[in-house]
């Protein structure tokens, strides 16, 4: 055994569980025997041969660099075959193929999606690519034949599949894809007739309309939906406050893009006033609503202001604890952010500081999106960034050319 044979075939059973293709099916789809395929994965067999690696890569619908090479960008990327299965599963009505879910378990859909808002948290978005297309297949079946008195709840968990699903698109800006989905949440939370699950489905909404430039149709529905909140907000609910001051933000976000600074300054501060409203049942909330996130949220607003300046100053002002508390995926969002920011004044060196910081916190982040490779390929124009042999690692794990 070599090591580069060790090599390949560590990366052969890794895009086949990535994949999701069980070894018999494989060494079928390559023409060849199980045995063949564990002398392959184990290092005992070479794969060097042109003709069967370039089979065996057809098969895993990666290049078969992506096999060879150790130093190609970095395979823990989303790609187009995950978007895809995503696609095809936000495609499927199980309504009309009444009995094709059968033996789904609700637990176990809950198990998958507790799992994959982790991931989510975490910025590991290769898992969540993984993991979404039978979770989102699994939970319309799961919904589809829930008895009356469970409905609600197996609507609820569709709705969550549908957001993750929205928000995994709108970063890999498949915006088309995006919308599908959280309009797919909106359905099933109507069909669950259920408040909570509305007001998630509205944030998808409106965060897809934003990004494809329907600014005043995301600002109406996020706040519209706020107001049907209000009155609810001292329910004890532990989902409403967190929900009502994540729809504000939201729109926050988008008045910002808008280049309304006026709206977006009056939705951080009833923001901030709904931070007030928290209480020990919306500790640990998925949304992540709180003083901290509120801030973080205002210096993303800034920069879409293209007000860099400001933004760099009010984030001198977020206490460090704060920002430690968040999980990856908060973080690394703020510190692209501040790249930005940054970039716009022309700190290049704080730039590549702090984006070399949020690739050391959360790789997939930065080297994955089509936001973070944009400011990657800016920062390379620059007089200190071309130059940088960080950001040179990095732009080569990205993908962008250096």
């Amino acid at each position: 055994m070599t090591e580069e044979t060790s090599d390949i075939g560590r990366r052969v059973r890794y895009w086949r569980r990535r994949r999701n293709l069980d070894r018999k099916r494989f060494a079928d789809m390559v023409g060849r025997s199980t045995s063949w395929l564990d002398k392959i994965e184990n290092g005992e067999r070479s794969l060097l041969r042109l003709p069967m690696l370039e089979r065996v890569a057809e098969a895993l619908s990666v290049d078969p660099s992506a096999l060879t090479d150790g130093d190609t960008p970095d395979v823990r990327c989303t790609d187009a075959v995950e978007v895809e299965a995503i696609k095809k599963a936000l495609g499927r009505y199980p309504m009309l193929t009444p009995g094709s879910g059968g033996g789904v378990v609700p637990a176990d859909v809950h198990r998958q999606l507790r799992y994959a808002g982790y991931a989510w948290l975490a910025s590991h978005l290769a898992t969540v690519g993984q993991v979404l297309p039978r979770l989102l297949i699994d939970a319309q079946a799961v919904a589809s034949q829930a008895a009356e008195a469970d409905r609600a709840h197996a609507h609820r968990a569709l709705v969550m599949a549908y957001r993750l699903a929205c928000s995994m698109l709108l970063k890999h800006d498949a915006t088309d894809i995006a919308w599908l989905a959280a309009d797919r949440a909106m359905h099933a939370a109507r069909c669950g007739d259920d408040t909570i699950a509305l007001a998630r489905a509205t944030r998808s909404v409106a965060r897809a309309m934003s990004h494809v430039g329907q600014f005043d149709e995301s600002v109406a529905a996020a706040t519209g939906m706020a107001d049907l909140l209000r009155p609810y907000l001292g329910n004890g609910d532990a989902d409403t406050v967190p929900l009502f001051g994540m729809l504000l933000l939201s729109a926050e976000i988008t008045a910002s893009r808008q280049g309304n600074g006026s709206l977006a300054g009056d939705l951080h501060q009833e923001a901030v006033s709904a931070t007030g409203r928290l209480a020990p049942e919306h500790r640990d909330h998925h949304t992540v609503f709180g003083p901290a996130n509120v801030q973080v949220h205002r210096v993303s607003a800034l920069v879409r202001l293209r007000e860099g300046k400001h933004a760099i100053r009010y984030a001198d002002t977020i206490e460090p604890s704060l920002i430690a508390c968040l999980p990856s995926e908060r973080q690394s969002n703020y510190l692209l952010d501040l790249t930005d920011a940054y970039t716009q004044t022309g700190s290049y060196r704080n730039a590549l500081r702090v984006l070399i910081q949020a690739d050391q916190l959360a790789p997939q982040e930065v080297r994955c999106r089509p936001l973070a490779r944009r400011l990657i390929s800016g920062l390379l124009l620059t007089n200190p960034g071309g130059a940088d042999a960080g950001l040179r690692r990095i732009a080569h794990k990205a993908g962008v050319n250096a």
